[in-house]
Parts: structure tokens; C-alpha cells; sequence
């Protein structure tokens, strides 16, 4: 009975004439991926040393990609890069010489993005540092151990919803993904001060806010604009006015007086997303305005403006957009200013009397201590008469002193007016306050993607450099590049679109600094950050976003798991055509966790997303990584050979001789003793009942 038969077929299936399966011709179910293709991760710390890895390489892998658990001061247990020495780093180096082996690397496993987002949900420049500082150890033990190649770094940059996604809104799958069905009522957003990264607040969809309905121009009305020239509103156009008409910048906007009181209104999303398209257009006059403007002038509107972070030579006029979640936190601030300021002119409102009221005291006391000093002791008593008449309506019908009275009203004004100051002051520097933080509020996840790309390129000059350093000592295989894995679908990078743009705008980033700072010319900029940044892209990881699905309710389950695949399968050729892709990990699971069962072994469509990345041209790495097999099977390689059989590749033993050789040989080899009980099926026993050990490998 020929062990070739029928092997492999449960992935595609073939008429007998068909022999494109067949082992001889090296081809793996018409995918082209043979045996030699498909490497290995280990893991440092599970896998303890230097002969642990040996031993696995002697299982026959050409290459095998070394992970690590460790972030920050290394263990036993949790190794970093740095746990290995320079003796340690040679051994691994011989060792893959020696076993004709391609080394790739791995970095920290507990890097979620690069965004420096901390457990707070504040984007801390330190944790961002903290990260790149693990990322440029993985470079140097990828320059050190495997003469370059890919660097895996983990994205998951911040946590956002599915329902509200860019990706989510429009095109072919369009709604076709959802948390729960509440998601929409509960979505958040998050909006930052982008001068610390700090998380400001969670702007609440389904909730409202209330603020003054300003006075603004109506269609027609006549008006005085800033430069003072009449204008007539059009229609559509809305333009703040004062109470007399003309017109005044966003700060300085007056609440609508209405039938004796000011008028309020409460803004739902789509009216704050009108806001803030409103705001965007104010911002992108005071842009231009700047630009035109001579230096002093610049000065002066920078001083006024709502808009600073957009007053900036670089900057397009059109390319400025206001989030409607920025939209609800400056409404909350400018409330809160306006509250402010209001209490600040209650408290100082007779401010100004109450200083001209303590000069005349102070005069009057002066006059009275000198009379007091010329009155004959005996004839003072008659002086109290006559307080009535110098200091009226301020003194009490107490007979006292002039002097006395005089000194209390001092005090008592003067304890009036240290409230005043006080109140007043601190209220207008917290209204002052609100309003410089107006100028500073952005999107949580505008500012973390503009530092996750600045993160991104600055690891990708890190691997530039380190390759260039391999290559003077005519040692570098492949350029180093940093390979970002799509993660979970909670976090942003795992959805096919979000890791293309993390991998397209950190390479323009990466061009941008080259261009900048070390003078490289545009063609040399675009083709270094598109050799250093790439994309790891995990099969198991895509699958994950099988339990957001939102399938047909007209369709079975079948047909809806059929349009998954087609969606999965789709974005992986798209992937390919942007070239984005440059490592890929290969593992499966049933949709819902990151099991990393064997490719074959859940209801991922590997071998479908795979011919895809064939098809488009991919010739990138192809990592089987283990999971679930180190418990539930007999070793973690049991992954391999159960990719081997998805792909229908034969399995060939090792060693010498004359004698037919049998699965006894090929176990061993593999450091097994038992048989390899994948081929039952169509590889069982016949009747002419023979042990395992007897049955020939062909």
C-alpha cells in the first residue's frame, strides 16, 4: 500500500487523475509551500537554554523563529534578548550554521502597541520609551544571532469599538462586524490633552450635552466681521456675534438672550459632529489667516485663536478635521470656563468701589487722628458727636472714636476685598485654564496613531542601522525589519485595514525623518522604510474576528462562516497588493481565543489565505507557532507535522541503509517512540494486520 495515497486530500480534493498533491512533485496542495517553507517558533523560557533549541532544530526545520517572554530585567523563567551573552548569542549562531537553519526573532511578548498607552489609558512618553528600549534589544539579537530578518513586535495600540471603526462605516463589509448588540448605544471615545498624552475624558455617544445656544448671525443680517467692515450673513452661514452686532472670535462667543433669560440647548452626535465640522472650518480660516499674516500679527492671532496646534507652516488648510468626541469635551470646557468667569465678575463686581471707598477711609483716619492728637483730653467725649456727620452711613450708634470706627470699617472692607481678589482671581485663572485647554484637546486616537507611527519609524531606523552595522562585517542575511503582528480585535492593529495603515503611514514617517535629519533623498527614504517596516500577519489572529461577525439572518450557519472565509481570504490578498506583508504566523483556533491549535485543526481558512499570499507573491517566512500541542498532543512539534499533512507534504525519515525504513525511524528521529497517528485514515492498517514499526515509509 503506498503511503502516498490520498495523503493531504481533506484540504482540497482532487479527481485520480490529479497529481498536483502528489509528494514527488513537491507541491502542497496547489498552494506551492513545501516542507523546507514552514518554520518554527520557540519561546525562550518555556524552552530553557541553548541544546533545548538544538534539539529542536534537529527535527528537520530550515527556520525557526525565537520569541521572548520577558520584558524589562530577565529571569529564568521570563529570559529578554539580554538574558543571552555574547557566548550564548555564538553557540545560537553556530548552531543554525551548522543546521543550515534561518534564525527570526521575536520581541517581548508583553509589547502591546507602541503608542505608550498605560494601564490608566493615559499615553505616557516613558512607557513608548520603555517599549522602543525592547524592540532595540530584539534588533541586536536578530543583528547578533540571525544576521537580520524579521523583528515580530505586537500592536494593540489602544482599546476602541468595532461599530463606530472607520473600516465599519462604508464598502463591501460595511456593519459586518459588531461587539454586542448594545455596542452602538455604549460606544466611547476617548479624547487626550495633547501636551502630556493625559486621558481628559470618554466622550459617551448616546449621551447629550448641554451648553448656551450662542447669538449668531442669521441669513441677511447685517454685521461688523473682526476686520470691521460690514458684511450681510448668508444663508447657511453662522458667524458669533456680541450684543451689538459685531461679530467676535469662538472665545469670546455670548450665550443667546431670549424673553429675559439666556437660552440653552442640549447637542446629540450628530449635532456635535456639526460642531465640530464647524470648528474645522474656523480653524482652517485662522490657518489661513496666520499664514498671511506678518510676524507680529502671527503673534497676536496665536494669542486669540482656539486653533494653535494647527497654526503651523506644515500644515494643509484642508486636511484639518475635528472629531466629534474633541467636539464634546471642549463643550464640557467651555461650560466650565463660562461658569468660571461668571462667579469671577460677581466676586469683583464692586471691586473697584470698594478700593475707592478704603481711600477715603484712609484719608478721613488721617484727619481724625490729628484732630484727635489736638483735643484737649478733657474735651475728646465731645468729638464722638460728631462721627455722624464726617463718616455717615458707616457708623454705628455705638459712641466710639472716629479713629476706631474708621479702623473697623477697614478692616471689614478690606476683608470683603481679599475675598474679592481671591474668588476673582482664581476663577479667571481657571476659566483661563479651560481655555488654554480647549487649544490642547484631541482625539485619544488621533494622538496615540501619530505616536505609534513615530514609534514605528523610529524602530525602523533603529533595524536600519543595525543592519548596516551586519553588513560592514559581511554578515547580513536579510535586512532587519520591524514585522508589527496584528493582535487581538479589541485593540487597534488587528483589523486587516487598521495594521495596513500602521504599516504605510509609519513607513511615511520613517521617509519623512530620513529626509529630514540625515538628508536621504526621496527614492532612498521610501525604499529604506519599506525594507525596515513591515507586517507580521497571524492567521489565528484573523480568525478571531469570526465572533464579531455579524452574518445574514437569511443564511445558515454554513453560508455565514462561508462569507467570513471569503472576507478573511479577501483582505489577506489585499494585504499582499499593498505589500504590507513581510512574516507570517501560521496557527488555528475556532474564532474565539488565541488557542494556536495546529493549521488544519480549527476552522480557519489557512491553506484558502495562504494561496492568497502565494498568488499575490508573497515569499516572506511561514511560521507554524505552537500552542495547545504541548499539552493536548505528544510536543509542541506535532503543530509542524500536522501543517505538514494540511499542506499534503510526505513525511521522509532520516538516516542510511539498505533496509526499507519505517515509521519507527522517522519517530525516533523526531525524538518520539510512538507513531505518528495523523496518517490514520486512508494510511491504516489493511487487513494483513502489520505494527506500526513494519509499515514501510514507501
Amino acid at each position: 500500500m503506498s503511503m502516498d495515497r490520498e495523503y493531504g486530500h481533506h484540504a482540497h480534493q482532487h479527481d485520480q487523475n490529479d497529481t498536483q498533491s502528489s509528494p514527488a512533485n513537491n507541491s502542497t496542495n496547489d498552494v506551492g509551500v513545501g516542507i523546507k517553507d514552514l518554520g518554527m517558533s520557540i519561546a525562550m523560557g518555556p524552552v530553557r537554554d541553548i541544546p533545548a533549541v538544538g534539539a529542536k532544530l534537529r527535527a528537520g526545520m530550515k527556520t525557526m523563529e525565537i520569541g521572548f517572554v520577558g520584558r524589562g530585567k530577565g529571569s529564568g523563567q521570563s529570559p529578554t534578548p539580554e538574558y543571552f551573552g555574547k557566548a550564548q548569542r555564538r553557540a545560537l549562531e553556530e548552531l543554525g550554521k551548522a543546521n543550515e537553519v534561518n534564525f527570526t526573532t521575536h520581541a517581548s511578548f508583553g509589547i502591546t502597541g507602541l503608542a505608550g498607552m498605560d494601564q490608566r489609558g493615559n499615553f505616557n512618553k516613558a512607557v513608548k520609551e520603555e517599549s522602543l528600549h525592547e524592540i532595540k534589544r530584539a534588533i541586536e539579537f536578530a543583528g547578533d544571532v540571525a544576521h537580520g530578518g524579521p523583528v515580530v513586535v505586537h500592536t494593540g495600540e489602544f482599546s476602541r469599538s468595532l461599530i463606530g471603526a472607520g473600516w465599519n462605516q462604508e464598502g463591501e463589509f460595511a456593519s459586518k462586524f459588531r461587539m454586542h448588540e448594545k455596542e452602538q448605544d455604549r460606544e466611547t471615545l476617548g479624547v487626550v490633552d495633547m501636551r502630556d498624552g493625559s486621558l481628559k475624558a470618554e466622550a459617551h455617544k448616546n449621551r447629550k450635552v448641554s451648553r448656551p445656544e450662542w447669538l449668531t448671525t442669521k441669513a441677511g443680517q447685517e454685521y461688523e466681521d473682526l476686520d470691521g467692515k460690514k458684511r450681510v450673513a448668508k444663508e447657511g452661514e453662522a458667524v458669533y456675534l456680541d450684543y451689538w452686532g459685531k461679530q467676535v472670535l469662538r472665545n469670546l462667543r455670548v450665550p443667546l438672550y431670549k424673553n429675559g433669560e439666556f437660552v440653552t440647548k442640549q447637542y446629540g452626535w450628530d449635532e456635535l459632529r456639526e460642531q465640530a465640522n464647524e470648528m474645522a472650518e474656523e480653524a482652517r480660516e485662522d490657518l489661513n489667516r496666520w499664514k498671511k499674516a506678518s510676524a507680529d500679527e502671527k503673534k497676536e492671532i496665536e494669542k486669540k485663536s482656539t486653533w494653535t496646534r494647527f497654526l503651523r507652516e506644515d500644515v494643509d488648510a484642508e486636511q484639518i478635521k475635528i472629531r466629534p468626541e474633541e467636539a464634546y469635551l471642549i463643550a464640557g470646557l467651555e461650560t466650565q470656563a463660562g461658569n468660571a468667569r461668571g462667579w469671577a465678575y460677581n466676586y469683583s463686581s464692586n471691586f473697584q468701589e470698594q478700593v475707592e471707598m478704603v481711600r477715603k477711609l484712609r484719608k478721613a483716619l488721617d484727619m481724625h487722628q490729628k484732630i484727635e492728637e489736638t483735643t484737649n483730653p478733657e474735651e475728646r467725649w465731645k468729638l464722638q458727636r460728631q462721627v455722624g456727620d464726617l463718616v455717615g452711613g458707616l457708623v454705628p450708634g455705638d459712641a466710639k472714636m472716629p479713629t476706631e470706627i474708621i479702623k473697623r470699617q477697614l478692616e471689614e472692607i478690606k476683608g470683603r476685598m481679599k475675598t474679592a481678589q481671591e474668588g476673582a482671581a482664581s476663577q479667571f485663572a481657571q476659566a483661563e485654564e479651560y481655555t488654554e485647554t480647549i487649544k490642547y484637546v484631541q482625539s485619544a486616537e488621533t494622538y496615540a496613531l501619530q505616536e505609534a507611527y513615530d514609534s514605528y519609524a523610529q524602530a525602523g531606523i533603529s533595524a536600519m542601522r543595525q543592519s548596516k552595522k551586519m553588513e560592514d562585517i559581511g554578515k547580513l542575511k536579510k535586512p532587519i525589519a520591524i514585522a508589527m503582528e496584528n493582535l487581538w480585535p479589541e485593540q487597534y492593529g488587528s483589523h486587516p485595514d487598521e495594521i495596513m495603515d500602521l504599516v504605510l503611514s509609519s513607513r511615511q514617517k520613517m521617509a519623512s525623518i530620513l529626509k529630514e535629519k540625515y538628508n536621504f533623498s526621496e527614492k532612498e527614504a521610501k525604499a529604506k522604510s519599506e525594507a525596515h517596516i513591515t507586517a507580521t500577519i497571524d492567521t489565528g489572529h484573523i480568525n478571531m474576528w469570526r465572533k464579531y461577525w455579524v452574518g445574514d439572518h437569511h443564511k445558515n450557519i454554513e453560508e455565514n462562516d462561508k462569507d467570513f472565509n471569503q472576507w478573511a481570504v479577501k483582505k489577506m490578498g489585499e494585504m499582499v497588493n499593498r505589500k504590507v506583508v513581510g512574516h507570517i504566523h501560521l496557527d488555528d483556533n475556532f474564532g474565539y481565543n488565541d488557542e494556536h491549535l495546529a493549521p488544519g485543526e480549527g476552522n480557519a481558512p489557512i491553506t484558502e489565505m495562504i494561496k492568497a499570499l502565494k498568488d499575490n507573491g508573497y515569499k516572506g517566512e511561514l511560521i507554524v507557532e505552537p500552542g495547545a500541542d504541548f499539552t493536548t498532543d505528544l510536543s509542541g512539534f506535532h503543530s509542524v507535522m500536522k501543517t505538514w499533512k494540511l499542506f499534503g507534504s510526505s513525511v521522509y525519515g532520516a538516516g542510511s541503509g539498505v533496509r526499507g525504513r519505517g515509521w519507527g525511524d522517522v519517530t525516533g528521529y523526531m525524538g518520539m517512540t510512538q507513531p505518528p497517528y495523523f496518517v490514520f485514515g486512508s494510511y491504516s492498517p489493511s487487513e494483513d494486520w502489520t505494527l506500526w514499526s513494519g509499515v514501510q515509509l514507501e
